[in-house]
């Protein structure tokens, strides 16, 4: 009797994968999901707070901003910036991120440089151009909004979380196979 109950808990184990299985494909499944949730933070905190986002593409505000940083742009008044703050405004399909030399009020215009930029910017920039002040930034994380903002980004985000979820359903049913 007592040799059967033994063959039968050896059994238990060895279907359900012990208690450590469940328990890792648990851990493993919750990561997953909160990498992903942690991921869409910066940017979903940011558009809740009615700022903007953006991912930096050149070096020429290095190295106070590197290359694929995440800066958070506020919106504020023209009138408001001043020389040293550092602005996000559109030229043309782009978001330039600068740094102002002069807010010309008179002619409604930013002067402008890249602080990597040996010369100001030749074209100023319009009042109807800005997008806000910078008032922050994330290095590295730019480049995962680019991830994000691409259709394939979303479905491997997507994916990727679902896998977590598989992975807790398994070990709720490892669990209750060891019962």
């Amino acid at each position: 009797m007592r040799q059967n109950k033994q063959m039968s808990e050896e059994r238990k184990l060895k279907a359900g994968g012990g208690k450590w299985i469940p328990a890792l494909c648990n851990i493993i499944g919750i990561l997953m999901i909160l990498a992903v949730v942690v991921s869409c933070l910066p940017v979903t905190v940011a558009h809740i707070k009615g700022n903007e986002v953006y991912n930096v593409v050149s070096g020429s505000m290095e190295p106070l901003i590197p290359v694929g940083s995440l800066v958070y742009v506020e919106p504020v008044r023209p009138e408001e910036i001043i020389a040293d703050d550092v602005i996000a405004f559109r030229s043309g399909n782009s978001v330039i991120v600068h740094r102002v030399v002069e807010n010309k009020a008179e002619d409604r215009e930013f002067v402008t440089k890249g602080d990597a930029n040996a010369a100001e910017d030749i074209r100023a920039a319009a009042y109807s151009d800005l997008i806000g002040r910078v008032f922050g930034h994330i290095p590295v994380l730019g480049s995962l909004l680019v991830l994000y903002t691409s259709t394939m980004g979303k479905v491997c985000a997507i994916c990727f979380a679902g896998c977590g979820a598989l992975l807790n359903i398994l070990a709720g049913r490892l669990r209750e196979r060891k019962e």
